[in-house]
């Protein structure tokens, strides 16, 4: 766990609502092509299954998205020749546009392409809804305002998603899962994950909005991610937290830097954020419980009492002198002791590791 500053570890004690990105955050971040269906063949042609996935992988060349690494991954998998393109637009959270042969081309969300002008067969939108029911993320090519078909791509969980999604829950936090997403796929996942407040179809300003709304209604929010698109909200969080494998302008956007990706890291960088805080109150009340109870006896608060009694008890003097007053001796033991005691209980949060 990478703290990039003091405030970043005592901020994250207060916070009360937790938001996930799920691509690379939740899930492994290696999707993976599963489905290729072109309009023309319902998914039965081979010639038209790597024509679809060909004009797919020569749009997404220019893209960093984990989404498009899956689908030039897999044409690199059968070994399918890229025609070039150009003018390359990437719509972070909606897809690409670029040209391809002369002709304007677009891969993207369904949404994306009704925002194109470009219509959707209704046997194309039912395949996808059936693809997003079952958890995978489908996407769409269009070559001149025409539909190809669809392409699915699924993503696991990582194995430790679900233990400490509860982790987090049982520390009293409220959970929210943020994704770019269609609403039916990140519903299947949230599912999986006992995740009910789920904020799907997301564009990368959105994400910092929700987050702004949690603020103004009175939360601290933290949140987890790991993406390009997740930089203008891990830096609209309170705490943002981004994981070691992400994009570089994720971390350098980030408050707290988890170098293994490990979604345990999350509850116990907030965990640590609590026992040091905690750890400190402890610790000014013993360094200021020593000095509120001798330093009125060194001025001589006893002198009025030891007087009426006579003098002071012989068997006292070794701590009060003749006349009262503390033993500057003592007095050290009590200023080294107060250290001592600091020091060892901060030392407790060595422990914090193995929570």
């Amino acid at each position: 766990i990478l703290l990039r500053s003091a405030p970043a570890l005592e901020t994250a004690h207060r916070v009360d609502a937790i938001a996930l990105d799920k691509t690379g955050t939740l899930t492994q971040g290696r999707p993976a092509v599963t489905d290729l269906i072109p309009l023309s063949a319902a998914g039965d042609d081979p010639a038209a299954a790597d024509q679809l996935l060909r004009t797919a992988a020569a749009l997404e060349q220019g893209s960093e998205h984990p989404l498009a690494r899956a689908i030039t991954a897999a044409a690199a998998e059968r070994d399918l020749s890229l025609p070039a393109i150009t003018d390359f637009q990437a719509r972070p959270g909606q897809g690409v546009t670029a040209r391809l042969d002369e002709q304007p081309a677009l891969l993207g969300s369904p949404a994306f392409l009704q925002a194109s002008g470009i219509p959707l067969p209704a046997e194309l939108a039912a395949v996808a809804d059936r693809l997003a029911a079952a958890g995978k993320t489908p996407v769409i090519a269009a070559i001149s305002g025409a539909a190809l078909g669809v392409i699915a791509i699924a993503d696991a969980l990582k194995p430790e998603a679900p233990a400490a999604v509860a982790r987090l829950r049982q520390m009293g936090l409220s959970v929210m899962m943020l994704t770019g997403d269609n609403r039916r796929a990140a519903n299947f996942i949230a599912a999986q994950l006992g995740i009910d407040q789920v904020e799907a179809e997301l564009l990368p300003g959105d994400k910092a909005a929700v987050l702004r709304r949690l603020q103004e209604s009175g939360h601290t929010v933290a949140l987890v991610g790991d993406g390009i698109n997740d930089a203008p909200a891990l830096a609209q969080a309170d705490v943002g937290i981004a994981m070691g494998a992400g994009a570089d302008v994720a971390l350098a956007a980030a408050d707290i830097t988890l170098t293994n990706s490990d979604l345990h890291g999350v509850a116990t960088a907030l965990q640590l954020s609590r026992r040091t805080m905690r750890t400190i109150r402890q610790n000014l009340f013993w360094a200021f419980f020593y000095n509120v109870l001798l330093i009125p006896v060194a001025a001589g608060a006893l002198y009025p009492l030891f007087a009426v009694l006579g003098g002071v008890p012989a068997g006292l003097e070794f701590f009060f002198g003749q006349q009262g007053f503390l033993n500057p001796v003592l007095a050290a033991l009590a200023m080294a002791f107060s250290s001592v005691t600091v020091v060892a209980n901060s030392l407790r949060l060595r422990g914090v590791s193995s929570i």
